[in-house]
């Protein structure tokens, strides 16, 4: 029972003495630790605010948009891109309003917006609708071959049917009659037999198939 005593009072004295020696570094650390929890309680809290405000900007810059005020949408686009750029809704905001630029015919506008979306957007679910639009633009601008490129980008299966009647334009334009058939004919695979716009491809179809007869 000595022995443990004394065993126990020595360990005793090594602690004090480990304590006094490191008091400076133990001080520190607990410091140190409490900022560190401090500043991460800071930290959420301002991505929290952060992210509201970016919400609140957007549901502005989308009301001006379905009103038709170009002026007042691009002024909440122009803050979200500045100060909310990491945010996804920065980049829905940059498709709001290229779709307003598209609306009034101004398309490199439209097509500035897009790039800035694809550039920024985190959202890999936004990606493919992001090319399908910015090959849209292009094709209007006759840049038909920049189209065709960036329709290879778009490989989600959910955009198949788009991506495809999309490649048909563009080979139409460039007189590939037959390439445009099969893609027309690659949409209405993909696309469900339900949806709209297969009467549309279906009449594309339709209109080469009475061009190559009256070729021939």
């Amino acid at each position: 029972m000595a022995f443990e005593a004394y065993d126990d009072l020595e360990q005793g004295e090594r602690v004090r003495q480990w304590l006094r020696g490191n008091a400076v570094a133990i001080v520190a650390g607990l410091v140190i630790a409490m900022v560190v929890i401090f500043g991460m309680g800071q930290w959420r809290r301002h991505q929290q605010a952060s992210a509201s405000e970016a919400s609140r900007i957007y549901e502005q810059l989308f009301e001006a948009q379905q009103a038709g005020q170009a002026g007042a949408a691009q002024v909440y686009g122009a803050a979200l891109s500045q100060h909310f750029a990491s945010s996804g809704y920065a980049a829905f905001g940059a498709l709001q309003l290229a779709q307003l630029q598209l609306n009034s015919k101004q398309l490199e506008p439209a097509l500035t917006q897009l790039r800035w979306a694809a550039q920024h957007s985190q959202d890999e679910a936004l990606k493919p609708l992001i090319g399908i639009r910015i090959a849209q633009v292009l094709l209007a601008q006759g840049k038909t071959e920049d189209a065709l490129a960036e329709l290879k980008t778009v490989d989600a299966p959910a955009y198949a049917g788009r991506r495809e009647e999309l490649r048909g334009d563009a080979l139409v334009k460039l007189g590939r009659a037959d390439e445009a058939r099969q893609a027309y004919q690659a949409s209405l695979q993909a696309l469900d037999p339900d949806v709209p716009q297969r009467n549309v491809i279906q009449m594309k179809l339709d209109d080469l198939a009475s061009a190559g007869k009256q070729g021939a």
